[in-house]
C-alpha cells in the first residue's frame, strides 16, 4: 500500500514475553535504523487467526486492499470518515455516503416483540416499498427479523443508514458487504460511540437516533 504496510506474523515458539513488547522493540529498532520517529502509527491492529477465519482469508484481504483503495479514491464522497457529524444536539462519527442523510424518503426499521402480525405486515410493505423506490432504510439491524428485512431490501437495491456502536479509528473502513455498499454509494454508517457494552439502554438511544434521522427534513 502507498501509505502503510501489512505484516503477517507467525509465532513458531512459545514465549513468556508479551507480543506487544516484542513489537515495541521492533518499532524502536526500525525508527533508529532510518533515523526518524513516527515510522509506525501508535499501537497496532492485531487479528488472531481463528477456525472461522483462515489464513487464506487474510491473504485475500491483503491482495484486495489496493483495489479497495482505488475504489475509495475514485469515489471520495462515498468513503468519507467524519468525526463530528451533528444530528440533533449530539455529534457522531460516520463513514460512507453522507448524502443519504439528505434523502427525503427515509424509514426506520425496528421490530418490537409486541408488534401484531397486522402491524408488522403494514410496516414490511412500507419498508419494501421504500427499498424498491431508492429510499433509505435506517436501523441498527440487530435482531434476526431486522437482518432479514435488510437482506431482502438489499436484493432490491435499497440504500441503508446503519447505526452502530463500533468506534471509528483513523484507519477505519467497513468490511465485507458493507464495504461494497459504501462503494456503490448505498450505505452510510453512523457510530453512536457509546461507552460500555451494547446494553438495552444503549440500543434504545441508538434507536432514538435512527428515529431522529428519519424525521422530515
Amino acid at each position: 500500500m502507498p501509505d502503510h504496510l501489512h505484516v503477517l506474523l507467525f509465532v513458531e515458539e512459545q514465549t513468556e514475553e508479551i507480543l506487544g513488547r516484542i513489537l515495541a522493540r521492533f518499532k524502536v529498532a526500525v525508527n533508529n535504523n532510518v533515523g526518524m520517529n513516527g515510522v509506525f502509527s501508535k499501537g497496532f491492529n492485531d487479528q488472531i487467526l481463528k477456525a472461522s477465519r483462515s489464513l487464506d482469508t487474510f491473504y485475500r484481504y491483503l491482495r484486495d486492499n489496493p483495489r479497495r483503495l482505488a475504489v475509495r479514491r475514485a469515489n471520495p464522497d462515498f468513503f468519507r470518515r467524519i468525526n463530528r457529524l451533528k444530528i440533533g444536539d449530539r455529534y457522531y462519527q460516520a463513514y460512507g455516503n453522507i448524502h443519504l442523510l439528505d434523502n427525503p424518503f427515509k424509514e426506520q426499521v425496528i421490530i418490537h416483540r409486541k408488534d401484531t402480525p397486522e402491524t408488522l405486515k403494514h410496516r414490511r410493505e412500507v419498508w419494501y416499498y421504500t427499498a424498491a423506490n431508492r429510499g433509505v432504510l435506517v436501523s441498527l439491524f440487530i435482531s434476526r427479523a431486522e437482518k432479514a428485512i435488510r437482506a431482502e431490501a438489499d436484493e432490491s437495491g435499497s440504500r441503508f443508514i446503519l447505526i452502530t456502536n463500533e468506534p471509528m479509528p483513523e484507519r477505519y473502513k467497513p468490511s465485507g458487504h458493507d464495504f461494497e455498499l459504501c462503494e456503490s454509494g448505498r450505505m452510510l454508517i453512523i457510530s453512536a460511540n457509546l461507552p460500555g457494552d451494547l446494553s438495552r439502554n444503549a440500543c434504545l438511544e441508538m434507536n432514538a437516533l435512527a428515529e431522529n434521522i428519519c424525521l422530515p427534513l
